[in-house]
């Protein structure tokens, strides 16, 4: 047992000697994802649909309490379609895919594959906005979308990648602001509460907002190595695509208006955030709220009389409180010990004859290994309570991580030996000029990650500069 199990161990690269090959090693090893003879595209496997499904389902459910609508949007747009919103197709114009020809004809206009579909909703508003009566219009999809990324990693950043975008248009600029921010809001939610992600909440600068927006929220992420990673985004547009793409409606004082837009994304990059938040030299860890199989039982000495009749009656009952798989294959339990360790099930039960005896079973928590000795007549009571430990001790963990790896840069020297000797967040204050901001990425390497809301004086000058500062940045090296 022991044996099988230090082989399992050995194929994952530590994460201490080479945490690009850690990564992908989880990714391959775990069965999330595959690589594809499409460039820069991956086949995401059952387990890593599975959680991503689990993802979708929760997103799903917030998005209808708020009252959104699904839809399904083409995966082409005419190239005319996109050229309408300057700054939108400029941002874009590097990562957009082509099709030039239908069949063996040549096209008399090309079509891109959609990178994001801001063009095709502001079309749709266009046509089916017409008075005041119909605001707001609170959309959504799921789709996959293309960016022909010229370096990729599975789930980080590839040419084709799954997620869901909202787009809406509202009345006043103010209802606007609130949807942007709610869904924000939203997307902070799922993190914390669900995948035990800490964030912090913040505006993009006008340099890192998305192209076209006038404002950029997005929550930001600290990686087991320190590096962020933008985990979800959220836009106010203002009116600007409602003026490029004439949409107008009849106000309230019958007047003809431009409506106020908002659109808002999280993709699969957020399965790259729970590997790289939770995950440690064993494999996975996942929150319990997403995991495919939420408890796993593995029969000790199964090929005793009563030892899988008891399983299978247990796997019954706990299918009633949580998501369970049992394991009666004829692999040693060392092998499963390891295999489940390495797919991040949350809890692992074992039941063995002395367990069956003694009325009690084995429960592991996989995140620390702790073992619980669990009377078989309060399983159903006990599996919740152990579950949102570990959803409570990943989160612990996740967020000392980012508390031992955030500082204060109060001149530029400090600002560059933290750049030299750390990894993780810097703290400043800013001026809020591009100078300043580029300064930051070309010699220390460092980008702005956002303007946090919860804003903190930290002295009343920019220490890139010595100006006045205006507001507090968290800067940091990104995914």
């Amino acid at each position: 047992m022991a044996d099988n199990k230090k082989k399992m161990v050995e194929d994952i690269t530590s994460m201490d000697v080479d945490f690009a090959k850690w990564y992908t090693d989880i990714v391959r090893k775990a069965d999330l994802a595959d690589y594809s003879s499409v460039r820069g595209c991956m086949v995401v496997r059952p387990y890593g649909t599975a959680i991503w499904e689990n993802i979708r389902n929760l997103l799903d459910g917030m998005f209808k309490e708020t009252g959104h609508e699904n839809v399904m949007m083409p995966m082409f747009i005419p190239e005319g379609l996109l050229q309408k919103e300057k700054d939108h197709v400029e941002g874009f114009a590097p990562e957009v895919a082509w099709v030039t020809h239908g069949g063996s004809e040549k096209l008399a206009e090309r079509l891109c594959v959609r990178p994001t579909s801001e063009t095709l909703f502001c079309e749709h508003f266009a046509k089916v906005c017409s008075s005041y009566r119909d605001l707001p219009m609170l959309y959504n999809q799921w789709c996959s979308v293309c960016r022909w990324e010229k370096t990729t990693r599975p789930f980080l950043r590839t040419a084709e990648f799954w997620w869901q975008e909202g787009h809406t248009i509202h009345e006043t600029a103010e209802e606007a602001m609130a949807e942007t921010e709610q869904q924000l809001e939203c997307y902070a939610r799922l993190c914390e509460e669900y995948l035990a992600i800490p964030v912090i909440k913040g505006q993009k600068t006008d340099k890192e907002k998305f192209a076209g927006a006038e404002r950029t929220y997005t929550i930001e992420a600290m990686m087991h190595d320190g590096k962020a990673l933008q985990s979800g985004t959220s836009h106010y547009f203002g009116d600007g695509f409602a003026k490029a793409f004439d949409i107008t409606y009849t106000g309230r004082d019958n007047k003809l208006h431009h409506p106020h837009e908002t659109s808002w994304g999280m993709s699969t990059r957020i399965i790259g955030a729970i590997i790289m938040t939770h995950g440690d030299d064993n494999g996975l860890v996942l929150p319990p709220a997403i995991a495919p199989w939420q408890a796993v039982i593995v029969p000790i000495a199964q090929h005793k009389p009563g030892v899988l009749d008891a399983a299978n009656e247990l796997k019954a009952r706990l299918a009633k409180v949580c998501r369970v798989k049992m394991d009666d294959s004829d692999n040693a339990p060392g092998w499963k010990f390891a295999e489940y360790e390495m797919k991040g099930v949350p809890l692992r039960i074992e039941l063995g004859p002395k367990d069956i005896e003694n009325g009690q079973c084995v429960v592991v928590t996989r995140h620390n290994r702790e073992k619980h000795f669990v009377k078989l007549d309060e399983i159903e009571s006990m599996i919740p309570v152990l579950l949102q430990k570990v959803r409570d001790g990943i989160y612990q963990i996740a967020l000392e991580n980012r508390e031992n790896r955030t500082f204060v840069g109060h001149s530029m020297e400090e600002i560059m030996k933290f750049s030299a000797e750390q990894s993780g967040f810097l703290k400043t204050m800013w001026c809020g000029e591009l100078e300043c901001e580029m300064k930051m990425k070309e010699e220390a390497g460092l980008t702005s990650r956002c303007m946090p809301f919860e804003q903190e004086n930290l002295g009343d000058v920019c220490p890139i500069c010595g100006k006045p500062a205006k507001t507090m940045v968290v800067w940091g090296k990104a995914y």
